[in-house]
């Protein structure tokens, strides 16, 4: 079953996927649900004129000044002498174009760049450079650029998208591994009688759990509505390990009233 296509579908093809936050939205699929809600076209940098002008037509909107002067496409460079290994550039990057570790020299994978300027600000060296980017450069015609344009948005979405499902994938398995901790805590065996404070323990574990098992089918649910099957595939995983800790909580509560 293919989902069907929607306004704000088409509103997030035309956007340049740079995920930059110019127009003050976290990425450009939040941008494009806020133009279909009626909220303006004109708050896109790196779209510029030519956006501007495919998003009147097909919204309907009336076409008008850009709130910010247009933005050529633009590549980071790290002055790699520079860079102390911090980190903040990588942790900003909307797409994941940053190699390095802590401590370590960072490079950005200029293929990928969408030239967002997110990983400006945080560094505290200032060793990072915005320059045009080589690939609009190097392009010899409009069809060249335009080709270009696409491969940009094509790998500002995805990349996007990956690290969105990484860093709530991260998300859920602190949480579940902070749900395990606490079961394991209120499931330790204690000399004597179980005292009312762990008995009050164990129950929130089970509630706590018993949320995990909530959040987890609310995901299921709503991958199920968008037709996407990783999605569902990652919750119905989260869905397995969310109920097996509430079996788990669920018989250590069970044991306080033996």
């Amino acid at each position: 079953m293919t989902r069907e296509p929607t306004l704000i579908d088409a509103i997030d093809a035309l956007l340049p996927q740079t995920q930059c936050g110019k127009c003050g939205h976290p990425g450009c699929r939040p941008y494009a649900e806020a133009i279909a809600e009626g909220e303006a076209i004109n708050r896109c940098p790196p779209g510029g004129e030519e956006t501007l002008g495919r998003l009147s037509e097909l919204t309907g909107q009336a076409r008008q000044p850009l709130e910010q002067p247009p933005q050529l496409p633009l590549v980071a460079v790290i002055r790699e002498a520079e860079c102390i290994g911090c980190t903040k550039c990588i942790q900003a990057c909307p797409v994941d174009a940053i190699l390095g570790a802590s401590k370590r020299m960072h490079t950005v994978i200029t293929a990928e760049c969408t030239g967002c300027e997110l990983c400006v600000a945080p560094c505290p060296v200032d060793c990072i450079d915005l320059r045009p980017h080589p690939e609009w450069q190097s392009a010899a015609n409009e069809d060249e650029r335009q080709a270009y344009l696409a491969r940009r948005a094509t790998l500002g979405r995805d990349r996007h998208l990956a690290r969105q499902r990484r860093l709530a994938r991260i998300q859920r398995e602190k949480r579940l591994e902070r749900q395990r901790r606490q079961i394991r805590h209120a499931s330790r065996p204690t000399a004597g009688t179980t005292t009312p404070p762990q008995h009050r323990q164990r129950q929130m574990a089970v509630k706590a759990a018993e949320q995990a098992v909530r959040r987890a089918r609310m995901l299921y649910d709503g991958a199920r509505r968008r037709d996407d099957s990783d999605a569902c595939r990652v919750a119905e995983e989260q869905l397995a390990q969310a109920t097996r800790l509430l079996e788990e909580a669920r018989a250590a509560l069970a044991s306080t009233a033996q």
